[in-house]
């Protein structure tokens, strides 16, 4: 999960550039050791819940190239990955590689080290009391949730496009609006199939809760992916989206990396941003969410998945 995809935070404990300017490691790209062989019992304990918890939960929610993924690596749920092994599994398949990082880095260095196909994993994991919900990016949700789909060449090559199109907008000032289309794709991302819809993104892939909420629940809108809606639509950081964007196939993601953004951004920069839940008369609706969620959470409600 990058850029700015961290909630304000009441926790005491901070990775990489969350953590302040002390925190930024030697080398320029901010890339550490993994240093796996320092991983504690209970470190390898926690991952095995997590991972176990999801693989239970993931057939038939998750899509097949996730799970196709998932099958070819070298992830299991006795130990956190070695990130070295799984840079081997994805050089030969889609030529990627894992590199550790200490946490949050800064935008221009996550986009360089996506545009040259190295994927920042950052390598601490959380605590066995934020097994439900870490506010940064740990090495679950890093790991489980986005190598997988670094296997499949589309989403490879759609992500390596999205690190140079991120260098692009961040010299324009619409860093932004291409932010938009990687939270409703990489991380937040349906896919419809012909067994019906599946979970293709990371955020929801590596979530227990979100796994359920973004298939299941009433609340939420699904609607068909369209690039210059998604650009102005704004998403919850430290909550359940309001709305969730399907794309046909995963051969959908090549066509936005074909895509000329530069005439976009200019369409889209003097238009209003769209709150989460907001339905436009122009949206293909897959399914028209209750809001319920939103609705019970503000008035304090308890809301069951």
């Amino acid at each position: 999960m990058q850029p700015s995809s961290i909630a304000p935070s009441t926790a005491t404990a901070k990775h990489g550039l969350a953590a302040g300017p002390a925190s930024q490691p030697a080398r320029a790209d901010w890339t550490i050791d993994q240093g796996w062989e320092a991983y504690s019992p209970e470190e390898h304990a926690t991952w095995r819940t997590l991972f176990e918890r999801q693989t239970r939960l993931l057939p038939g929610r998750a899509c097949d190239e996730f799970v196709q993924g998932m099958r070819d690596l070298p992830m299991g749920p006795d130990e956190i990955p070695d990130f070295r092994r799984l840079s081997d599994s994805l050089m030969q398949r889609t030529g990627w590689q894992v590199v550790a990082v200490p946490g949050l880095v800064p935008d221009e260095v996550f986009f360089e080290h996506l545009a040259n196909r190295r994927f920042p994993a950052g390598h601490f994991i959380r605590k066995p009391h934020q097994l439900d919900y870490i506010e940064e990016p740990d090495v679950f949700h890093d790991v489980f949730g986005h190598v997988p789909m670094l296997m499949n060449p589309t989403m490879a090559d759609f992500i390596q496009a999205y690190g140079v199109g991120g260098l692009r907008a961040q010299q324009l000032g619409v860093l932004d609006k291409l932010a938009r289309v990687y939270w409703y794709t990489v991380e937040f991302g349906l896919v419809q199939q012909k067994d019906g819809l599946r979970i293709y993104g990371a955020g929801i892939a590596s979530s227990a809760s979100e796994s359920v909420f973004a298939l299941d629940d009433a609340s939420p809108n699904r609607l068909r992916f369209d690039l210059a809606r998604v650009m102005r639509t704004n998403y919850r950081i430290d909550d359940f989206q309001e709305s969730y964007f399907v794309i046909d196939s995963l051969d959908a993601l090549l066509e936005l990396a074909q895509i000329d953004f530069h005439p976009l951004y200019a369409r889209v920069q003097g238009q209003p941003d769209i709150a989460p839940g907001t339905l436009l008369a122009g949206d293909t609706v897959i399914s028209h969410g209750t809001g319920r969620y939103p609705h019970d959470k503000r008035q304090g409600i308890a809301h069951e998945l």
